[in-house]
């Protein structure tokens, strides 16, 4: 017989950082560029603050992805605190708690019961599955903080280099925005069926959404430039 086995998806904080980094990484270095363009015609010009808006882009990213991290584990950590003090403090009520939560899965007050003494007697997987199946919540990973922003950081530098190679090699600014253009939004569009691959979700429509926003970012920077100047 065929041992059983379940394939399930279990990466979804990476896949959620290089999201994070690589859709902004793609689109807003090539709206600052398309913007540039629409006001100057040097290349060389848009390619140093390409890099500079990348390179504080990452920086800002990161440390936005390591902040969101620690926060989610200092809540995690507060959130288990006051579970452990409510089983101590306010017991019958956390039972009746856990009673809830069986019974709205058909089990019955007897079952229920036996479920409950069960975790009077192992008072830490009490306050592990009030934390679970009460608030939600799961225990995070140590080293996620700084991987987040490891991750985001490096998928926006990755994100923000594609459209300004294209300013690299070409020194006319108007000759290298048209190939900087098709080039991201291929990018965009790749990227977003990637993204939707990985997620469930419609690979055309992931990248269909993508390449748009992107494409309309630029476009809006490159008029708004060109109205000023």
């Amino acid at each position: 017989m065929t041992p059983h086995t379940e394939r399930h998806f279990t990466a979804g904080d990476v896949v959620r950082d290089v999201v994070i980094g690589m859709s902004d990484g793609l689109t807003v270095p090539f709206a600052l560029a398309a913007g540039l363009t629409g006001a100057i015609s040097q290349s060389h010009l848009i390619v140093t603050a390409g890099f500079a808006e990348i390179a504080a882009g990452s920086i800002a990213m990161g440390l936005g992805g390591y902040l969101a991290a620690r926060g989610d584990a200092q809540h995690y950590a507060s959130e288990q605190l006051r579970e452990e003090r409510e089983i101590v403090s306010m017991p019958e009520a956390e039972a009746q708690e856990i009673r809830d939560i069986f019974q709205s899965y058909g089990l019955t007050p007897e079952e229920c019961g036996a479920v409950v003494e069960s975790f009077r007697r192992r008072p830490k997987d009490w306050v592990a599955f009030m934390m679970r199946f009460e608030l939600g919540l799961e225990r995070p990973d140590p080293s996620r903080a700084w991987k987040s922003a490891l991750t985001i950081a490096l998928a926006y530098i990755v994100g923000g280099v594609i459209p300004l190679s294209a300013y690299l090699f070409l020194s006319n600014a108007h000759a290298a925005l048209r190939l900087s253009a098709f080039v991201t939004l291929l990018a965009l569009a790749l990227f977003g069926g990637i993204k939707g691959r990985f997620t469930g979700a419609s690979v055309i429509r992931s990248a269909l959404q993508t390449s748009t926003i992107g494409g309309l970012a630029a476009a809006a920077a490159f008029a708004i430039a060109r109205w000023i100047s």
